[in-house]
């Protein structure tokens, strides 16, 4: 029987099977190999007569987060309130880097959309010129881009991120009012945006589509996980631009001849995403001692 592993405490693992949850415990070869089942593997469970499970197997995963152990998440809802607080694209940025790293798809949603009109809606999307990542405009208070939000959750495993204050809870409260309770219990938590002693968990929406407890996944420094040569193919509005520049060594920095750095003259890369990309860079060089 095949499943997935919405939840963990104690040992115990609780894998979402069809229609039924199943409390299951690890093999323990799993133990010996030191290959502990995450939250959101995809596993290979047998049931005994007591409907008590076993985990059999634990298939490839896709990417892996230690901080929180996780797996598997395939899409990340980058968070931003238009204002109040302002807009941190650095810190947006470092997130969309290290989702990018992980093979994590990236949708940027800007709440308090009421807040603001069409023109700086534009002004907001121009500082993602060429990077193909789908922008959101939503507003709880007004109740608009929400249904366009809850349709790019759909088959997914999303993790909402973002600074404290841009309304992610609000977001998962509007999203499942159903559950408002268990909603208000995870959103509290990725609103404070630091660890307490907790389990880790998936929260279903609709079958397929869950919404991971991750808190820590905002917390995370981008250019500290990643080296310095896969940092400049984390930024997907430089890929067709790769390899054209003078120098094959060259890191888009000082170097004479730049194809990255003209993109940025004539406009067709943001001149916030490089100054991002130059700012990650140099923590890059300077704490791996390139």
């Amino acid at each position: 029987m095949n499943g997935i592993i919405i939840k963990g405490i104690g040992g115990f693992y609780y894998v979402k099977s069809e229609e039924k949850i199943y409390e299951c415990k690890a093999r323990g070869i799993f133990r010996k190999d030191k290959h502990k089942p995450y939250i959101g593997d995809y596993v290979e469970i047998t049931i005994d007569q007591n409907e008590k499970g076993a985990i059999e197997e634990i298939y490839p995963r896709k990417n892996v987060l230690i901080r929180p152990p996780i797996s598997n998440i395939t899409q990340n809802i980058v968070v931003s309130a238009v204002v109040q607080p302002a807009i941190n694209l650095h810190f947006v940025n470092n997130i969309l880097v290290y989702s990018e790293h992980l093979d994590i798809k990236n949708v940027l949603c800007f709440n308090k959309s009421e807040l603001i009109n069409e023109e700086q809606k534009e002004e907001i999307r121009e500082h993602f010129i060429n990077t193909n990542y789908k922008i959101l405009f939503t507003s709880v208070k007004e109740q608009t881009g929400l249904q366009e939000l809850k349709d790019m959750l759909r088959g997914n495993i999303n993790v909402f991120s973002g600074a404290s204050g841009v309304g992610k809870s609000s977001l998962l409260n509007s999203l499942m009012p159903q559950n408002k309770a268990e909603t208000g219990e995870i959103s509290s938590k990725i609103e404070r945006g630091k660890h307490t002693t907790r389990h880790v968990e998936l929260f279903e929406l609709e079958e397929n589509t869950y919404i991971a407890d991750t808190p820590g996944f905002s917390n995370i420094n981008g250019a500290q996980e990643i080296e310095l040569e896969e940092l400049m193919e984390s930024f997907p509005e430089f890929s067709d631009l790769l390899g054209q520049c003078k120098f094959n060594s060259c890191v888009h920095d000082r170097e004479p001849n730049c194809a990255i750095k003209e993109a940025v003259e004539n406009g067709e890369i943001a001149s916030s995403r490089y100054s991002s990309y130059i700012e990650m860079l140099h923590s890059i060089k300077a704490t791996k001692k390139y």
